[in-house]
C-alpha cells in the first residue's frame, strides 16, 4: 500500500483543505502516515501570511525529500500560489498546485509517476470564479468540525497578501454546505465552525443568500448543537444580524471580530473599512443583546507609520474594550502589498516592545473574563485529555472559555454541564455536574 504524509501550516482553512486532500488519497487506497515517517508522497500545505510562514514552508519542503529521496513532493497553498517560481527552485519539488486544482491531485501525481518529473500548475488566481468544492469525508477529531463555506477576499488591506493568494470571493453553494453539515451530524459531530478566507463575504456572489441565511439553515440540521463562526469583520454585525443571532440557540455567543488597530489613522492607512467608534458600537451591540458573549480579536503592532502616540491610542482602546482573548502579532512586510513599499517602517525592536505590552494586557483581560464566570454552570464540549495531567479532560464552553476538570476520556465529544470553579491565566478549573 502506498503511503502519503501531510504537513499543514497556517489557518483553519488550510487545515480543512488538508483534511479534504487526505480524503482524496484515502479513496485511492493510500495510507496516511506521520510526516516524519517514510512515505511515497509528501503534501505540504503552505502559508504566506508572514516571512516566517514562508521560511517554515521551505523548511518542511526540504525535510520531505530528506525523509525519502525517491518520494513525490507536492506543494500546495498560499506560498505556492504567490511564489511558484521560488518554490520550483527548491530541490526535490515535483508538483506545485497553489490554491486551486487540488481536487485533481491524484491525476497529476500519476503524470509524474509516468515520467513527467515536475509540474508547475499555478495559474492566475485572480481569474478564478468558481468555489473548488473540497469535501471532507472523515475527520481525525470527533468533536468540532471546521467547514469551509467561502473562498477568496476582495478587501485588499494594505498589509495583506491573501487576496493575491486566494483570489476574488467565491461562495460554496448552500445545498452543498447543508449536505456536508448533515453528513457531519450523522458522524457524531456536535459543533460546526463555519470558516473561510473572508467568511463575512459569504453569499455576496450568490443570489438570494447571505452569511445569516446559511447560519439559519445550518441551525435547522438535527444533531448539530453548536454553530461557531470563524473570524468576521465588524461591519457584519448589523442590528439585523444581532436581532437574528440572539434567537438562534445553537449559535455560539463568541465572535472573533478582526480589529488590527485601535487608532483611526492607522486603520485608514491599513485600508480597513471601519473606524474605532464603529467598532465600539458593534461590540456594545453584542454585549447589550447576547448574555455572556465573548469578543475576541486580532491586533497588529508595528504597521508602517505607527508612531508611539498611535500605539498608545491602540493600547487605550484595547484596555477600554476588554477583549476575552487577543491574538497579537507583529507586522511583516509582504512583497507585492502596498504597505511593503511604505518608507516609514517600524524597527523590529519597537515591534517587540509593543507586542510584549499587548500580550501582557491580553493575559490580564483573559483572566478577568474567565474570572467573571467563576461559580457559573455552563455546558462544555469536551475534546481531549489534558497533557501532563492524568485523569483530567478539557473542552470549551460555547463562549470559548477553556475548561479543565476531572473526568474520563469517554466524555470526549460530549457536551456536559460543568461548574466553573477557579480561573487561571488561560483556563478555568471546573467540576462536572450530575455525573452518575
Amino acid at each position: 500500500m502506498k503511503k502519503v504524509a501531510f504537513y499543514t501550516l497556517g489557518c483553519k482553512v488550510n487545515q480543512y483543505e488538508t483534511e479534504a486532500i487526505s480524503g482524496i488519497f484515502a479513496r485511492e487506497g493510500y495510507q496516511s502516515v506521520d510526516f516524519d515517517e517514510k512515505a511515497d508522497v509528501y503534501v505540504i500545505n503552505t502559508c504566506t501570511v508572514t516571512n516566517l510562514s514562508d521560511r517554515k514552508s521551505r523548511q518542511m519542503i526540504r525535510k520531505a525529500k530528506k525523509n525519502n529521496e525517491n518520494s513525490i513532493v507536492v506543494v500546495v497553498g498560499c506560498y505556492a500560489q504567490t511564489a511558484p517560481e521560488e518554490v520550483s527552485q527548491i530541490p526535490g519539488v515535483n508538483l506545485i498546485l497553489g490554491t486551486k486544482e487540488r481536487s485533481r491531485i491524484i491525476d497529476y501525481i500519476k503524470e509524474i509517476e509516468e515520467g513527467n518529473t515536475k509540474l508547475n500548475l499555478v495559474s492566475n488566481i485572480m481569474t478564478a470564479r468558481d468555489f473548488e468544492d473540497l469535501k471532507v469525508d472523515t475527520y481525525k477529531e470527533r468533536t468540532r468540525a471546521y467547514l469551509k463555506i467561502q473562498e477568496g477576499c476582495s478587501q485588499f488591506c494594505a498589509y495583506c497578501i491573501i487576496p493575491y493568494a486566494r483570489g476574488p470571493i467565491r461562495s460554496r453553494q448552500p445545498e452543498d454546505v447543508i449536505d456536508e453539515v448533515k453528513s457531519l451530524a450523522k458522524g457524531g459531530f456536535k459543533e460546526i465552525v463555519l470558516t473561510g478566507i473572508h467568511v463575512a463575504s459569504y453569499g455576496k456572489d450568490i443570489k438570494n443568500t447571505s452569511l445569516l441565511d446559511i447560519i439559519k439553515r445550518v441551525h435547522e440540521v438535527e444533531g448539530i448543537e453548536r454553530i461557531r463562526l470563524g473570524s468576521i469583520e465588524p461591519t457584519t454585525i448589523t442590528e439585523e444580524f444581532v436581532n437574528t443571532a440572539r434567537n438562534l440557540g445553537k449559535l455560539c455567543p463568541h465572535y472573533h471580530i478582526s480589529l488590527q488597530s485601535g487608532c483611526d489613522k492607522t486603520l485608514k492607512r491599513m485600508n480597513r473599512k471601519y473606524t474605532t467608534d464603529e467598532y465600539k458600537r458593534v461590540v456594545q451591540r453584542l454585549r447589550d443583546n447576547i448574555e455572556g458573549v465573548a469578543i475576541t480579536t486580532d491586533v497588529m503592532v508595528g504597521f508602517p507609520g505607527e508612531t508611539n502616540e498611535d500605539f498608545e491610542e491602540t493600547y487605550s482602546f484595547l484596555d477600554e474594550i476588554s477583549f476575552a482573548q487577543m491574538h497579537v502579532f507583529k507586522y511583516s512586510p509582504r512583497k507585492g502589498t502596498p504597505a511593503a513599499a511604505y518608507t516609514d517602517q517600524v524597527s523590529p525592536e519597537e515591534k517587540d516592545k509593543r507586542s510584549e505590552r499587548l500580550i501582557a494586557m491580553a493575559r490580564k483581560k483573559t483572566f478577568e473574563f474567565n474570572s467573571s464566570f467563576e461559580g457559573h454552570t455552563l455546558p462544555v464540549l469536551f475534546e481531549q485529555d489534558v497533557n501532563n495531567k492524568e485523569g483530567f479532560i478539557e473542552g470549551l464552553t460555547s463562549n470559548y472559555i477553556r475548561v479543565l476538570c476531572k473526568g474520563d476520556t469517554k466524555l470526549n465529544g460530549e457536551i456536559m454541564n460543568c461548574k466553573l470553579l477557579k480561573a487561571d491565566e488561560d483556563f478555568v478549573t471546573g467540576e462536572l455536574i450530575n455525573i452518575k
